[in-house]
């Protein structure tokens, strides 16, 4: 039986929390009506979208990787290390993964085929970046309530004015990423401002 699964990101660009990646498998008769690239639709429409493919889905899982292992290994590695999570997470072996963009993570225990702008093309694809953006949006919604005064549950990480104003206010938190600029240089000036 060919089982084909699609898997994209979420959060690769943001200046703070974890980057996020899901791994779909819809099989031919799942009936999920208005999948599409989880960017173009709205907040609302990508919620009630992760809530029928989770359960109309034949499987799914979402995984991360954390701020510290995007800080030691980069931002691409990482991405490739939760794409690999969700694929092993999915309780199934597919035949195929389509992977978004124009990589695919090593070590797979199946074929991969990267696809470009593949969540506009492939509905498995989109599937997995509707998951994969609701749950990294759930997530800066508690590192909100957690750090209040950055702004998370506005911006979702994303280095706007008002996030980057906040951050020369207040200064990075524990959840920034500190490979990224302009945190990367605001911590080495707070440890040269200690010697």
């Amino acid at each position: 039986m060919h089982i084909v699964c699609g898997v994209d990101e979420a959060g690769r660009g943001p200046l703070a929390g974890s980057v996020y990646a899901a791994a779909v498998v819809l099989g031919p008769d799942h009936g999920i009506v208005g999948l599409a690239d989880s960017k173009a639709l709205t907040a609302s429409k990508r919620e009630a979208l992760s809530a029928a493919i989770k359960v109309h889905a034949q499987a799914w899982f979402i995984a991360s990787a954390s701020v510290a292992e995007i800080d030691q290994h980069n931002i691409l590695k990482a991405t490739m290390l939760a794409m690999r999570r969700a694929v092993e997470g999915l309780g199934v072996v597919p035949t195929e993964a389509l992977i978004d963009g124009n990589r695919c993570p090593p070590g797979l225990a199946c074929a991969a085929r990267a696809i470009v702008k593949g969540d506009a093309k492939v509905a498995e694809i989109s599937a997995a970046s509707i998951l994969a953006k609701v749950a990294r949006d759930e997530e800066l919604l508690k590192l909100d309530a957690v750090y209040p005064g950055y702004g998370f549950a506005e911006h979702k990480g994303y280095g706007t004015p008002a996030h980057v104003e906040a951050l020369k206010r207040l200064g990075p938190c524990v959840v920034h990423r500190s490979s990224f600029e302009p945190v990367k240089s605001m911590l080495a000036a707070r440890q040269q401002s200690l010697w």
